[in-house]
């Protein structure tokens, strides 16, 4: 049986910050430009209080990049447009599973939470 083809999944960029964070309401706005720059994306800002977010997170502004439930990217990036871009366009649908993926594992719940909550 072949592996599943992770094209066909959406894409989840999900930013992880905190109310307290300057440099993450510097960085909302970049955030909200990509957004508006990849409308074929899902993105998601996670308040990692609020939200109980039972995820280690040594720097903000932290990103996870997922596709489907297949997390190609997590960790922390510079606070500017031209590094997330990047990040995005180079990530290729099919690229594997990031190596520390499963630290982000329970993101997935939070996401699913969110979702359930939106009309």
């Amino acid at each position: 049986m072949s592996a599943p083809d992770q094209r066909a999944d959406p894409r989840t960029i999900v930013c992880l910050c905190a109310e307290w964070c300057r440099t993450c309401d510097g960085y909302r706005a970049v955030f909200d430009a990509l957004q508006a720059q990849f409308t074929e994306d899902r993105f998601v800002w996670l308040d990692v209080e609020d939200e109980g977010v039972d995820v280690l997170v040594d720097t903000f502004p932290t990103l996870m990049v997922a596709r489907g439930r297949t997390v190609q990217f997590f960790g922390a990036v510079l606070p500017h447009a031209e590094h997330a871009v990047r990040l995005l366009r180079v990530l290729e649908p099919d690229a594997p599973a990031s190596e520390n993926a499963e630290e982000a594992e329970p993101l997935f719940g939070h996401l699913d939470q969110i979702a359930a909550r939106q009309p």
